[in-house]
């Protein structure tokens, strides 16, 4: 809501003598007029975060298979004039672990960096980023694990002219991987996006990629059609890489619907040929938690339920790929709007003859909003 301060002294001085029908000068003054001031808009969130990890590749909790770690984020929009404003997210964190340095996240034991530091203006319906920030595309995007989604250095531009229907472009310049540490690292060459996406009962996007880094051009679509409480979905992409090697195809399909208040779904996909190209991210309807179905040149399948019951949203599901399967249990409760609790288990059997075949892993995060 817009804070307007507005005060109006007006005094008016009028001499005027009438006679004989004659009409003398009127005199006006306006001695002050104090212009309307609006106060410069600025927000501040944040949250505390401890973060947990472990797994049986020794024994649950044996230091030589876990990781713990504390972070706090401090999120920060000032708006500098009317439609621009300056966005910071600023991270620091520190690790709780064994003094040898051994899992340490972000690959050290404290440090800090800007995540997020970016200008963005917008206008009527179309808005530019320029400078750090998080992207969401399907085939280049922000993981959101651990301590801080993946960072990029990037211009992206958004415009929502047309009812239901968003256009993106974004060049990208630099990127911090999720948990890699506190730098950007510059990406060779050219490196940008460009899409379109309309959201109804009927939904569809378009993304082409230039990923000069990697070596690779691809076209990813998807479509799908909403009735009543049931969605059906389709993707396909093609990924031309540059050298003399195969190019890479995917098909992909998934149904989805609500049943007695569980939400549940099924899906597929074919990757041929070759690894989909994929920076952080991927969209296929198969990728688990632990697995992106782009790296695997096979037939994949992945089914899931889920639901809500005391307070607890609760996801299981089950993925089956050519060299692995996976089970992922996602737990959340809300103590509060501010406090909640994230439980994630995840069993990862792949397809090996040796000990380490089978990973089971526990996560646990507790997340305070401020």
């Amino acid at each position: 809501m817009k804070i307007i301060d507005i005060s109006l002294i007006t005094a008016i001085a009028v001499s005027g003598v009438i006679a004989g029908g004659d009409i003398e000068k009127v005199e006006t003054e306006i001695i002050e007029i104090e212009k309307v001031v609006e106060p410069t808009k600025t927000t501040v969130d944040g949250n505390l975060k401890a973060y947990s990890y472990t797994n049986d590749s020794v024994d649950f909790y044996d230091k030589e298979s876990s990781s713990t770690a504390t972070a706090v984020t401090l999120n920060v929009s000032h708006e500098i004039i009317n439609g621009v404003t300056a966005n910071f997210t600023a991270l620091g964190y520190t690790d709780l672990g064994d003094e040898a340095g051994l899992h340490k996240m972000e690959g050290q034991s404290t440090g800090a960096f800007f995540n997020v530091a970016n200008l963005t203006a917008s206008y009527a319906n179309t808005t530019f980023i320029a400078g750090r920030q998080t992207l969401d595309t399907p085939m280049i995007g922000s993981f959101d694990w651990l301590l801080a989604p993946t960072g990029f250095e990037a211009y992206t531009l958004v415009n929502k002219s047309v009812n239901n229907l968003t256009l993106v472009a974004s060049f990208v310049d630099k990127i911090r991987a999720n948990n890699s540490g506190e730098e950007f690292v510059k990406l060779d060459g050219d490196n940008f996006t460009i899409g379109a996406s309309y959201s109804d009962a009927f939904s569809a996007s378009v993304w082409y990629y230039n990923v000069d880094a990697a070596n690779y051009t691809e076209v990813y679509a998807d479509a799908g059609y909403t009735y009543s409480d049931i969605k059906v979905e389709g993707q396909v992409i093609s990924t031309d890489y540059d050298d003399e090697g195969e190019d890479s195809t995917v098909y992909g399909v998934k149904a989805s619907g609500i049943f007695s208040n569980i939400n549940l779904s099924a899906a597929y996909n074919s990757v041929n040929d070759r690894e989909a190209g994929a920076i952080e991210i991927d969209s296929l309807y198969t990728s688990s938690w632990n697995i992106n179905a782009s790296e695997i040149i096979a037939d994949s399948y992945r089914i899931e339920a889920g639901t809500q019951y005391a307070g607890i949203s609760a996801t299981a599901s089950y993925a089956d790929y050519d060299t692995a399967n996976e089970v992922d249990v996602i737990l959340n409760y809300a103590f509060n709007n501010a406090l909640s609790m994230d439980a994630i288990y995840t069993s990862t059997e792949y397809d090996t003859t040796s000990d380490d075949g089978a990973e089971d892993a526990l996560e646990l995060i507790a997340t305070y909003k401020f």
